[in-house]
């Protein structure tokens, strides 16, 4: 199966059957981000132990691109502490943006490693962002 193809099926797959589309029961942080130009908005929930993301949920709306983004993003850092997560984001976004293409950096990002070719459709990089970065200032909000 070519690369291409595989990504386009794990897109739609988190987009069509989201794992984390849910409502999390007593959260421990929440914010909601909005994306103006395209009409991306989500509400993403965590729950944290400590320094640790113990669960993760998020409901909106969008196109594909953010939906199954922000999906595969809260399957990511699940079990992971907070300086990890933001790590994560921060590699999501060079990823996304073009300037992280070494592919250990990238293989780090699991799933949402299929998102890389955004990085030649500049329209939907804020699409592809808007999870990442909604959870990084969330977890950069809660100080350290």
């Amino acid at each position: 199966m070519e690369l291409k193809q595989l990504y386009r099926e794990i897109v739609n797959e988190h987009n069509l059957h989201p794992v984390h589309k849910k409502t999390i029961e007593n959260p421990d942080i929440v914010l909601r981000g909005v994306n103006p130009s395209c009409g991306d908005d989500i509400t993403l929930s965590l729950k944290l132990d400590g320094d640790v993301i113990t669960d993760g949920g998020y409901e909106g709306s969008g196109c594909a691109i953010s939906q199954a983004s922000v999906d595969m993003m809260v399957d990511q850092i699940i079990g992971k502490k907070k300086d990890e997560a933001i790590k994560l984001a921060g590699t999501f976004m060079g990823m996304i943006k073009g300037e992280i293409t070494d592919e250990e950096s990238i293989e780090a990002l699991d799933e949402a490693a299929a998102l890389q070719d955004v990085a030649h459709m500049p329209a939907r990089v804020k699409c592809a962002v808007l999870g990442w970065k909604t959870m990084q200032q969330m977890l950069e909000g809660e100080g350290e």
